[in-house]
């Protein structure tokens, strides 16, 4: 099974493709950036282009997105909204499926803790993986949704909401 783990955003989007064999394997990681002085829809197109690429080139058995659970602030859950949606529309074009998960099931089943800070996330994607602590936060986000997914496969199909 080969995952791609995406923790969307609209400035900065991280990524983490995730293969398990006997164990998990860490293929690649790290960031889509769009400049916050662009228009929005040139800026979505630019993330749309990214992740496109990502899926043509690694062929991922499935997608897992980082999902807006709650947020105070209306701004930024309307950008990470706009960028899990382009994140969808890329899977489904090659009709890749999409699971997405809260961030605090993410957290909860890399670091045992709903409530983990960025830095424990990625110590520990590192040491699951077998490797030094990713970075940016962003890209060991994206794995640590890559390796969540792994893990729900054996949990059943009601830990993870599929979208199609």
């Amino acid at each position: 099974m080969f995952v791609l783990g995406i923790d969307p955003g609209l400035t900065t989007t991280g990524y983490g493709l995730v293969r398990r064999g006997r164990s998990l394997e860490a293929i690649s990681a790290g960031v889509i950036r769009t400049d916050p002085l662009r228009l929005l829809a040139d800026r979505l197109l630019e993330l749309h282009a990214g992740i496109s690429s990502l899926i043509n080139e690694h062929e991922p058995d499935a997608v897992a997105i980082e999902t807006m659970f709650t947020n105070r602030n209306l701004q930024t859950a309307a950008a990470v909204g706009r960028a899990a949606g382009v994140a969808i529309l890329a899977a489904a074009q090659k009709h890749v499926p999409v699971f997405e998960y809260v961030p605090t099931i993410v957290k909860s089943a890399i670091t045992g803790d709903g409530s983990a800070d960025k830095r424990m996330v990625a110590t520990m994607v590192g040491k699951r993986l077998g490797i030094a602590p990713p970075s940016p936060a962003d890209a060991a986000d994206g794995l640590a949704v890559a390796i969540c997914h792994l893990q729900s496969l054996h949990v059943g199909p009601d830990f993870a909401r599929m979208k199609r």
